[in-house]
């Protein structure tokens, strides 16, 4: 049976890659793509690397009683407006919100009984090497950032051992995809070939849901996680490192890392360095851990359009309808 599926705002990078990744899903229909600013255009003419493979055309609305989910790739604000103008929604649709608007339940008040923040409630934080269970029992999911997806995926197995208890520093550089499309000078190639800047250092949008997430796994959780994001000049990916003060010895670091990930389909520990090529174009994120002395150095990288944001969106969408986790998303690096 074909899981029918629709998309609202698809002309960005991710529902781009969403589209691909749908288009190629052996159990999904896609019915529908919505895009306000190009609606009557062919996918293929504004997602040209999707040449001949569809026929589809930017809608400006779709019809939700036929659908089994539904992914959001809009702004934050245009998904809670979207969601308050469509309510309520079709009681079989399962919903997968790929901005952050439902992603941190600790800014609702406890009292609050706004049907939004009700909403709110029932989403669940769709990072599967945290949640699968949740997930699998869910109809909403708040996909996670792809900042967020690298920086937890290098701390969880240390938060569930209860071994974060001081300054966390992270450093993590994206490509030029991790902006929006209309951000014309971010991506554009001139300002981004041999450049490379700081972006919103120390208060990034993100850091609400990772110190929400590693609460979750370890309720002491109250270090200072220090954050300087970069933008770099290449196009895909999220290469990040994590330096913090730990005094257990590093190959049982490794046991612990590869006992927390060892039923995940995605994420491995490399006992060897890692580079951002060899997750580009994959769903995976890879993990090397250094020590010199009781400073451990924790490295991870993804690609931010596909374990970032709209793979790890499908992934969620596999685990909603209970298919292998996999499915696709068999998706293979460049050899160069």
């Amino acid at each position: 049976m074909l899981i029918h599926t629709g998309i609202i705002e698809g002309a960005g990078f991710t529902g781009g890659e969403l589209i691909r990744l749908l288009l190629n899903h052996p159990d999904v229909e896609l019915e529908f793509i919505t895009s306000q600013a190009n609606v009557g255009r062919r996918i293929d003419e504004v997602h040209r690397g999707l040449y001949d493979e569809t026929d589809l055309c930017f809608v400006a609305e779709g019809e939700l009683e036929t659908l089994d989910v539904l992914f959001l790739c809009t702004e934050n604000a245009q998904s809670e407006a979207w969601l308050r103008a469509h309510a309520p929604l079709p009681e079989k649709l399962k919903v997968v919100d790929l901005s952050r608007a439902f992603r941190v339940k600790e800014s609702i008040a406890d009292d609050a009984d706004d049907a939004l923040a009700s909403l709110r409630r029932e989403f669940v934080y769709g990072l599967p090497e945290l949640n699968r269970r949740a997930i699998c029992d869910a109809r909403f999911i708040a996909n996670p950032g792809n900042f967020a997806t690298g920086i937890l995926l290098g701390l969880l197995p240390l938060a569930r051992n209860l071994m974060l208890n001081g300054d966390i520093i992270v450093n993590s550089i994206i490509g030029s995809t991790g902006s929006s499309e209309r951000s014309a000078t971010l991506t554009s190639f001139s300002w981004r070939s041999d450049n490379i800047s700081v972006y919103k250092p120390f208060h990034h949008q993100h850091l609400s849901e990772i110190k929400e997430s590693l609460r979750q796994c370890q309720t002491s959780f109250n270090s200072n996680i220090v954050f300087i994001p970069y933008y770099g000049n290449f196009t895909r990916g999220i290469f990040t490192t994590i330096v913090l003060k730990n005094k257990v010895a590093l190959g049982q670091l490794e046991h612990i890392y590869e006992d927390y990930y060892e039923e995940d389909s995605f994420t491995y520990l490399s006992r060897k360095p890692i580079d951002l090529k060899q997750v580009i174009n994959t769903n995976r994120c890879l993990i090397h851990l250094e020590k010199e002395g009781d400073d451990l150095l924790i490295t991870t990288c993804i690609d931010n359009l596909l374990k970032g944001a709209s793979g790890q969106a499908v992934h969620n969408m596999n685990l909603l309808f209970n298919l292998e986790e996999t499915t696709g998303l068999s998706l293979k690096s460049t050899a160069f």
